[in-house]
């Protein structure tokens, strides 16, 4: 084999491997994107913000941001990290597998209703009177009453 044939191989080599490294680092940036998983954590936690009755304002106090870094993090758009997903926990007086609580394999969309519900202040009002009724007749009542106005609508 000649000197040419061997360096046409060598260059047709590395341009597949500059082409699969810009794959590569193409992967690399979705990687530090949001993910639905991200969102999820987001409802998680605001949900959890509501059900303590607490403001955006005054979750990012105790976690030391701005509120509207406590937004971003609630709407899924910024990633939440590991040592921050701790800070977050430990102000909500929640453990960090409340966050993760409905997620992974066999996971359907009832979970991801009740989040989503639990997600806003409609929701965690809702679910918290409806925890004060102590009657079962009365809890039958009101389900009855709430599907009937859902289908109305």
């Amino acid at each position: 084999m000649d000197q040419g044939s061997s360096d046409q191989r060598a260059r047709v080599s590395g341009q597949r491997l500059a082409s699969e490294l810009q794959g590569v680092q193409v992967a690399m940036g979705d990687e530090r994107s949001a993910t639905s998983v991200d969102k999820r954590l987001g409802q998680r936690l605001r949900a959890r913000r509501l059900e303590m009755d607490l403001s955006q304002e005054q979750l990012a106090e105790r976690l030391g941001v701005t509120f509207q870094q406590v937004q971003k993090y609630e709407k899924g758009v910024n990633r939440i990290a590991a040592s921050r997903l701790v800070d977050i926990a430990t102000a909500l007086e929640t453990p960090i597998v409340h966050f993760f609580e409905g997620m992974g394999p066999g996971k359907g969309a009832k979970s991801d209703r009740a989040t989503e519900m639990m997600a806003t202040p409609e929701g965690a009002q809702l679910v918290g009177l409806f925890l004060d009724i102590k009657s079962k007749p009365v809890r039958r009542k009101v389900i009855d009453l709430v599907r009937a106005l859902a289908q109305g609508d």
